[in-house]
């Protein structure tokens, strides 16, 4: 049946033009360039449409005012603020921008609202005040600036900024209501600096220093001097986080030091002793809040990636655990003047919500319930976690998504699904669209935590440092596919790769080492030369991540990252690639995809290729992520499925 115009604007697409009877295609966004995509039918967009409508809502901070809770949700191309009053109330728009908004905070009076945004994907972030629906300039409007914290009496900002040299993070602090107070107070080498917190008596700050997931040093700024003096041994390999102030002037902070994993403790800032507080285990404390009072801290747990919320008492250093959360990922944690807890909670049920921890009885309220495009989330499948040795021995593992077998029996296809990072994590989340895959096509997910994953403690992080071991993670996967070849309910036949930023290195990588068992590849930011990636990212990262990859302007290094990456071997990638892009990502630029599309090609070999030109590392509008999941689907469609819906 031939659909109207406005049944088809209802797909969530712009126009589709001129329409045939049983020939509807789906338009490409104004900023998206298919190059060698397929037209894709109105058709498939209609049976995905329920899967794209899914939103999420993430808490964001409390208004000490009216003690509404601030969230970031989209209801219209991209993520915005909104307030909620009250459990499941309205949730009232309060930005109006064309790019997202997800970082925002409160004066401790609640009398200005900071807000952080950049444009078009850049991270290049500006820091303004929100009234009215309008935000007011604070920063340069140039460089990149990222908030770091409000002082505890509600009148400074402390941010860092790459305005001197665009390389160098270095520390400001500003009166937001009064952008002439504007002042740099540190210089500092690096671009992982920041002020974590402002010490109650406002004289000092507590200043961290990123230099890699496996190193960070603490140091102690005088706001007025701008001497930075350091907390911690600057020469030990120590990783330290989330550095907070009680009341009392109590630094509290989370290390590794003396573990394999993050704890929660105390830092002694005249000797820089730290003392644990959460007992020693397995898994890392991911983050954590203190109550103004100081009554309690309220820290997460990552355990196997489910994430366990807890109410620690510091007098007596005892914990309650909160049971009533869904069971998935927890994080976001705000601590509201008066006590209560809002944290943000994702599962395979729940696509992200707001929900709020009474901290005397712990009864969970939940204040947000996010549509999901009328489809029924208990439906979705629980993971399992999957566990091989791998060619050394060394243990990983993933989360297996299986479909329902009662639906789909036999053998079924499998996508391999790599995480970026690569020093992060995947954990048993909301699937989004993701989900038509499993509830409607019939196709295994697998979601592998490779070597170098975070959530497993800092010796594993390590094992895929620098050039020598980084295709260690790589065998990982071989791993996995021979796990999967002797799984029954796995067609080890038709399998596919997919990837986004590290994780797209990972997916060129697969294609390249086990081509002969995959389908195809789809990936996403992906780097596909270490070298030209290190030269050409965003100068403020550079040195980050060749701590992390290896450092180009060695002999030797470069050497072995030239050796390594994908456009070496590209002559070795057989099977259908696309690959997706965003013009202006600062981290992997447009060029590592352009440089390796161009070599398959001439190849003769198969790529598609999408590139958004109002986007960065990913996709934030909805329009262009709709199109691209689309375009993916159809590629998965034809080279997984052999072109037939299972």
């Amino acid at each position: 049946m031939l659909r109207s115009a406005t049944a088809i604007a209802a797909l969530g697409f712009s126009s589709l033009g001129a329409i045939a009877p049983a020939a509807a295609q789906v338009a490409k966004p104004a900023a998206i360039t298919a190059d060698g995509v397929p037209a894709i039918p109105a058709t498939l967009a209609e049976k995905l449409r329920p899967y794209l409508e899914a939103r999420s809502a993430g808490a964001v901070d409390w208004n000490p005012v009216d003690r509404s809770l601030l969230i970031s949700t989209r209801f219209a191309n991209v993520a915005q603020l909104h307030t909620v009053a009250s459990p499941l109330a309205m949730r009232r728009q309060i930005t109006f921008e064309t790019d997202r908004i997800g970082t925002a905070a409160f004066s401790k009076s609640g009398d200005v609202l900071l807000v952080q945004k950049d444009t078009g994907g850049g991270e290049f972030f500006q820091l303004y005040t929100l009234k009215d629906g309008r935000l007011t300039l604070i920063t340069d409007g140039k460089s990149r600036n990222e908030f770091n914290a409000w002082s505890h009496d509600g009148r400074l900002v402390g941010y860092s900024s790459t305005r001197r040299n665009g390389a160098d993070s270095d520390l400001y602090v500003v009166d937001p209501r009064d952008p002439k107070t504007d002042r740099l107070v540190a210089q500092v080498k690096g671009g992982g600096w920041g002020i974590a917190d402002f010490a109650p008596d406002g004289r000092t700050a507590v200043v961290g220093e990123y230099l890699s997931v496996q190193k960070s040093n603490l140091h102690m700024l005088d706001l007025a001097t701008g001497r930075l003096t350091p907390l911690t041994d600057p020469k030990a390999q120590v990783a330290w986080g989330g550095a907070r102030y009680a009341p009392d002037g109590t630094l509290w902070v989370t290390s590794d030091e003396g573990s394999d994993v993050q704890r929660l403790g105390t830092l002694d800032t005249r000797t820089g002793a730290f003392r644990a507080v959460t007992p020693p285990g397995k898994w890392d404390v991911d983050e954590f809040d203190i109550a103004d009072d100081g009554r309690f801290i309220a820290y997460a747990t990552n355990e196997a990636g489910i994430g366990r919320l807890k109410l620690l008492d510091p007098r007596t250093g005892r914990s309650r655990d909160v049971t009533g959360l869904p069971q998935g990922v927890v994080g976001g944690i705000s601590i509201a003047p008066w006590g209560a807890i809002a944290v943000t909670v994702s599962s395979a049920g729940t696509p992200g919500d707001a929900f709020v921890v009474d901290p005397a009885t712990l009864a969970v309220t939940r204040w947000t319930e996010s549509e999901t495009g009328g489809l029924d989330t208990a439906k979705n499948v629980t993971p399992e976690l999957v566990t091989v040795k791998s060619f050394d021995g060394e243990a990983v593992t993933g989360f297996l998504y299986r479909p329902d077998a009662r639906k789909f029996p036999g053998k079924r296809p499998l996508l391999i699904d790599i995480h970026g990072g690569p020093e992060g994590q995947t954990r048993p989340s909301y699937r989004g669209a993701a989900n038509y895959y499993l509830n409607e096509l019939g196709i295994a997910l697998f979601y592998p935590n490779v070597r170098g994953s975070s959530g497993f403690g800092k010796r594993f992080i390590a094992l895929d440092n620098g050039p020598f071991k980084r295709e260690d993670s790589v065998q990982d996967i071989g791993a996995f596919l021979d796990r999967f070849a002797a799984d029954p309910r796995i067609d080890a036949g038709r399998v596919g790769v997919q990837g986004g930023s590290y994780g797209g290195y990972m997916c060129y990588a697969s294609a390249i080492r086990y081509g002969a068992r995959l389908k195809g590849a789809q990936c996403t930011v992906a780097i596909s030369n270490f070298v030209t990636f290190l030269e050409n990212t965003q100068s403020y990262r550079r040195d980050l991540r060749r701590v992390e990859y290896g450092d180009e302007r060695d002999p030797a290094q470069k050497a072995k990252l030239i050796a390594i990456s994908p456009m070496t071997r590209v002559d070795e990638i057989k099977i259908p690639l696309l690959v997706v892009t965003g013009a202006n990502d600062p981290r992997v630029p447009k060029s590592e995809a352009d440089q390796l599309v161009a070599a398959v090609r001439r190849n003769g070999g198969t790529a598609w290729h999408i590139v958004a030109a109002d986007e960065g590392h990913g996709y934030a509008k909805k329009e262009n992520r709709d199109y691209s999941t689309l375009a993916v689907l159809t590629f998965w469609q034809q080279y997984l499925l052999g072109g037939k819906a299972q």
